[in-house]
């Protein structure tokens, strides 16, 4: 009797943790959909779950704070409507109505303000007991101090030739430290295309981008701050766990989509040109959530050597998911990041890299002469197929851009089997 009872515990245990990735997966589709102005698809949401309205990403910031910083009115109608709260705070304590101010998005301001909205935050109009000291002059609000960094207990979690990444500490938080290289924070030109990097970083928000929290360009070494990921990278991932279901697969698939999406989609462009399973960490080890990182490092080292970008990062790996244009030092545009997904797309699937025979350089160069790996997992249904195939097309002209992938991944998660539906990460 008592292994009668302890088989139904279990299988209620198991339905339990099915039931949080699958709102896992909800709160990163609202916060996506918000982001995207897609109303109806915000509303069909919240119809089939109402606590969505409140859902948070890792940065506490709900679908009202994302609707409100782009000034998305009727998204942020449709929240109101189905009980939003709309003086909800983020990690940084930013209501929804200090990033519209931010953001300068009157229309949202006016709504905002009409529901009882209050501005205080980082962002908003600082509701505090005692005046806030104006900044330094000419000093910008992510510039870090060097004394706020505590390494006493630092572990290096990553390295290259621009130097290595750290766990440290900031102000009592965990955090990713890149520390660059004196030799190359001694370049000028270095340091301009740093900092140019770092302005254009702290204008990036997104629940699958990895939070940019500030730097330090004004001493040496240059060092730039990131929000540290307790779960560790895909590639560690992969390496214990191997071959990944389809439905695990495709929600991975989606969620570095998603963040793709947003970096193709700025009025700057992001190409990343460095896609690849060490750059897309996941949020802890429960792997529910996945953010793409290192997407800025490539453009300083390219000041110096246009020809060389992935020398540069001394990551030989690298080889392994780059686009045969690339490969070939000929022109290219932000497709090779399509390229770059659909060979992490078939390593999930498969569980093991591209070409995994080859060294990576070999690899790379068999790649420009027109060949693929070959299809061999039975979690490839046609449709991943199809996509991965496209997505790898020697012209890039015919890869699809994430916007498009995005909308193909979720029609081919509705067609998974039941039983894989939301198994996001079965061993």
């Amino acid at each position: 009797m008592s292994s009668d009872n302890s088989g139904d515990c279990s299988t209620a245990a198991e339905k339990g943790k099915g039931k949080e990735k699958a709102r896992v997966s909800r709160t990163s589709m609202i916060l996506w959909h918000a982001h995207q102005n897609d109303a109806s698809a915000v509303r069909k949401l919240l119809e089939e779950d109402r606590t969505l309205v409140n859902a948070r990403d890792y940065d506490s910031r709900t679908p009202l704070h994302v609707a409100s910083l782009h000034g998305w009115v009727e998204v942020a109608k449709c929240l109101i409507e189905f009980g939003a709260d709309v003086n909800t705070q983020d990690r940084w304590k930013n209501t929804p109505l200090a990033d519209a101010e931010g953001a300068k998005k009157y229309s949202m301001i006016e709504l905002l303000k009409s529901y009882g909205g209050l501005s205080y935050g980082q962002s908003g109009s600082h509701l505090e007991p005692k005046a806030v000291a104006p900044p330094l002059p000419n000093k910008c609000d992510w510039e870090i101090e060097p004394s706020e960094l505590d390494f006493s207990n630092s572990t290096r979690i990553g390295k290259g030739s621009f130097g290595e990444i750290l766990k440290a500490l900031w102000r009592g938080t965990p955090v990713a430290v890149k520390r660059i290289l004196p030799s190359l924070s001694d370049d000028r030109l270095v340091i301009q295309d740093f900092r140019h990097e770092v302005n254009l970083l702290v204008k990036l928000r997104h629940p699958n981008i990895v939070q940019f929290l500030g730097a330090v360009t004004e001493r040496k070494p240059l060092m730039l701050v990131t929000e540290y990921l307790r779960g560790g990278d895909l590639h560690m991932y992969l390496k214990e766990k191997g071959s990944l279901s389809p439905s695990s697969a495709v929600n991975f698939a989606l969620d570095i989509a998603r963040g793709m999406a947003y970096l193709h989609n700025e009025p700057n462009v992001i190409i990343h040109r460095d896609l690849k399973p060490r750059n897309v960490l996941l949020v802890n080890s429960g792997a529910d959530h996945l953010k793409v990182g290192d997407f800025g490092l490539s453009k300083l080292i390219k000041v110096q050597h246009c020809h060389d970008v992935y020398k540069m990062t001394g990551e030989t790996g690298s080889y392994r998911y780059m686009a045969p244009e690339v490969f070939k030092h000929r022109r290219y545009d932000k497709k090779v990041d399509v390229f770059s997904f659909a060979m992490i797309l078939y390593e999930m699937l498969e569980g093991e890299p591209p070409f995994a025979n080859y060294e990576p350089y070999d690899g790379a160069k068999y790649v420009a002469e027109g060949y693929r790996p070959n299809f061999r997992a039975k979690g490839f249904t046609s449709d991943l197929r199809d996509l991965t195939e496209q997505c790898w097309s020697a012209d890039m002209n015919q890869r699809p851009s994430f916007i498009e992938i995005l909308k193909r991944l979720e029609r081919i998660k509705d067609n998974l089997p039941s039983d894989h539906h939301w198994s996001i990460f079965g061993s």
